[in-house]
């Protein structure tokens, strides 16, 4: 502020990571990395200039400073650019400090003989089990003044199975927990992958292009409900290219539907205390019964659209789930698709889209017959989310997010 911004806002972040690896079933790899940085962000003249830096020496801080206010003067300036006003000061901690480095050893140990034994096709290319905690101070000119000190497990594996000559496609799955209370393959959908990768050894094509059923794993949801989040979210409401836009308090899901983001919930590892525009967060329900609640706006694109500020920054995402069990789920499908790794390009602004089913399984006549390869899945992501015909009462936690699956009709599978 004595260099001469109207308002600013710093973060500063200060943590470490403890990372132990395996690579091709064996430890190859263990190590801590210290990290600390600072994120400015100025407003002078209504023209913003940000920069992050990981130097914090007083003469790196005033370069910045002196930077980030030359950003400021050359950019173009917007009457939506804005700090958060005054709140409470409040400390936020969840999770430990720091890490049972013994128990993570035993875990991944106990990870590597379960999977070896249990799936002898599959191969772990790579697992990493982490441990992170740190703490970040918000502070901006308002008088705003947040700390959240968080520590968190992490978990990812990648694998691929092979007999013979013939081997599966790859694929990789995860989860971040508060503890490692539990052996790391009940974590996630962990288990589940492993045991689909070794049946991928060996796939067949579907036996013709048909229009019908996909039943989309808690893994793969994102891949679709990304497009529908993205047209409630800051670029579209902006760009007024939004589908939802005039659609407040109106369904624009199926009324099986509900989503929620909670970054305080305690069935959640994850989450977060602070919105990245300086408030604190809150939980909210953005769908409830295929009805919109709320836009995700931030705070520049709530002062850009005029419309209401979300209270928090989205993510920790929970579909509720439903009531039918997935055995039924896959008994109600004449003909349709397992759909568990979806690889395809942007949806189009109308929500079109097509791609490939990856590490996916035919289904006809209520049964799973056999995964699949060289599939295509193509349909309209707006329509698809009208025309939900199950939701499962199982449901994955993966420590961010908490997904059922989902039953979709009227989709072109090739």
């Amino acid at each position: 502020m004595k260099a001469g911004a109207d308002k600013a806002q710093c973060i500063y972040s200060s943590g470490e990571k403890k990372e132990l690896n395996v690579d091709v079933g064996e430890f190859s790899l263990f190590r801590t990395n210290a990290n600390h940085g600072i994120s400015i962000m100025v407003i002078k003249d209504q023209k913003k200039g940000s920069l992050s830096i990981n130097k914090i020496g007083k003469d790196d801080i005033d370069e910045a400073i002196s930077t980030v206010l030359n950003m400021a003067e050359s950019s173009m300036p917007d009457d939506a650019y804005d700090i958060s006003e005054y709140q409470e000061a409040e400390s936020f901690s969840k999770g430990d400090k720091e890490p049972a480095l013994n128990i993570m050893y035993d875990r991944m140990e106990e990870f590597m003989e379960y999977s070896s034994n249990t799936f002898p096709t599959t191969i772990i290319e790579q697992a990493i089990l982490d441990f992170s905690a740190g703490t970040s101070y918000f502070r901006n000119s308002n008088g705003v003044s947040f700390d959240e000190t968080e520590g968190s497990y992490s978990f990812s594996v990648m694998f691929t199975s092979k007999e013979g000559k013939d081997i599966s496609s790859f694929n990789s799955a995860g989860f971040s927990s508060l503890d490692i209370d539990l052996p790391l393959h009940k974590g996630g959908s962990i288990n589940r992958l492993l045991k689909e990768s070794a049946a991928h050894v060996r796939t067949k094509t579907v036996p013709n292009k048909f229009t019908g059923d996909i039943i989309v794993t808690p893994d793969c949801i994102m891949s679709f409900m990304g497009f529908i989040l993205g047209n409630l979210s800051d670029f579209r409401l902006i760009a007024g290219t939004s589908l939802f836009r005039e659609l407040m308090n109106k369904q624009i899901v199926h009324e099986s539907l509900s989503i929620h983001s909670k970054p305080l919930s305690d069935n959640l590892s994850g989450g977060y205390f602070i919105t990245s525009d300086g408030y604190k967060a809150e939980d909210l329900t953005i769908i409830e019964n295929g009805i919109l609640q709320t836009f995700l706006l931030s705070l520049y694109g709530s002062k850009k659209t005029g419309l209401q500020r979300v209270s928090n920054s989205g993510g920790s995402l929970i579909i509720d789930s439903g009531e039918t069990a997935f055995e039924d789920m896959i008994q109600s499908v004449n003909k349709g698709v397992l759909l568990s790794r979806f690889s395809g390009g942007s949806p189009s602004d109308n929500g079109d889209f097509s791609g490939v089913a990856k590490n996916s399984f035919y289904i006809e006549n209520g049964k799973v017959q056999y995964p699949i390869s060289e599939t295509m899945v193509s349909g309209n992501i707006v329509d698809m989310f009208q025309k939900v015909k199950h939701v499962s009462k199982e449901e994955v936690n993966f420590g961010d997010e908490i997904f059922p699956w989902i039953q979709f009709e009227g989709i072109t599978v090739s």
